[in-house]
């Protein structure tokens, strides 16, 4: 014999043996009564070895067939066990995955992140986009991003909920997983003090405020607030980065949106504002499709922003305090 015998004709010989019928032999492998006739013919010849007794009753071992069936068992298993190795195996090699960013890496733990899948068994390799939040959103559900952060107005009311959520946003349905609450203030011109002090969102309406891009999270939040006024403000500036936004308020011209990290950041002397009586608490979540939450390298994403965030599977979160903080000491 110089070939070992096909995985095939082994199954075929190992249920002619036990069935004792080829008729049934090839029902029970989705084969004709012929294709199985061939692979034990084959497999007798590739031998040299008369495996069956051919009778009017059936197929029977020769002494020959029952010597070699308990070795083809053993053939058929360890076939399946290569198998298996070679799964595993192929999901463990490195594979990739494209991250939408958004805001500032230190503040939403890219760098770690990131470290977690490059350094993983898994040794994910990472591809990363940054881009506006409702952007990022749109390129996950399109396909073009696996994963990646939204920025989105924390509800009035919520309870208590589970690290993932399932949501509807616009024409997807979307899994986030809520990493973190945290507040953007409103701030203005130093000289407008009087204008923004003491004030609500209905007197901040009239006053011109920075325009960010259209896809940004600052935009949309603004907007959902402001909307349901009967009017949208006016826009007299255009910037994209929050150090911008603060370099235009200081000049003397518009209002805008900051996160406190950020402003904390500014050593300088400051020539703004903070209005006090208004505040916009958000919740920063990671996101993937729905239908796509269960692939390896998704999931795997998803359990190493969990390790990341040292996020609980279900927790009751306290209101909105002032600094960002992790979910798991946070509101929701």
């Amino acid at each position: 014999m110089n070939d070992l015998p096909r995985t095939q004709a082994l199954r075929c010989f190992i249920t002619v043996a036990r069935e004792g019928v080829v008729s049934r032999a090839a029902s029970l492998l989705n084969l004709t009564q012929p294709a199985v006739s061939l692979q034990l013919k084959g497999l007798e010849e590739s031998t040299g070895l008369l495996l069956f007794n051919r009778t009017p009753g059936g197929f029977t071992l020769t002494e020959a067939g029952a010597a070699l069936l308990p070795l083809a068992h053993k053939a058929i298993s360890a076939s399946s066990d290569f198998k298996t190795m070679a799964d595993s195996l192929r999901e463990s090699v490195r594979g990739s995955l494209r991250v939408g960013t958004i805001l500032d890496p230190e503040f939403i733990r890219l760098g770690p992140f990131v470290r977690s899948l490059a350094t993983s068994l898994k040794q994910t390799e990472v591809f990363l986009r940054y881009g506006m939040s409702d952007d990022v959103l749109a390129q996950i559900g399109r396909g073009d991003l696996d994963v990646g952060y939204f920025v989105d107005a924390t509800p009035a009311e919520s309870p208590p909920f589970p690290s993932f959520s399932e949501r509807h946003i616009d024409d997807g349905k979307y899994q986030l997983a809520p990493l973190m609450s945290y507040p953007y203030r409103v701030i203005a011109p130093a000289e407008w003090s009087d204008r923004v002090i003491g004030k609500d969102w209905p007197d901040l309406i009239g006053l011109p405020w920075l325009a960010t891009p259209p896809h940004s999270a600052h935009r949309r939040l603004l907007d959902n607030i402001f909307r349901p006024m009967g009017s949208l403000p006016k826009r007299v500036a255009y910037a994209d980065q929050e150090e911008a936004m603060i370099d235009f308020v200081e000049s003397g011209i518009c209002l805008s949106l900051a996160r406190d990290c950020t402003l904390d950041r500014i050593t300088r002397k400051r020539n703004f504002v903070i209005a006090d009586k208004v505040t916009v608490t958000c919740d920063l979540s990671f996101a993937c499709l729905t239908s796509r939450r269960h692939e390896p390298v998704i999931s795997h994403a998803f359990s190493a922003m969990q390790a990341v965030w040292d996020l609980k599977p279900t927790v009751a979160l306290p209101a909105p305090e002032a600094a960002p903080r992790s979910r798991k000491s946070a509101r929701r």
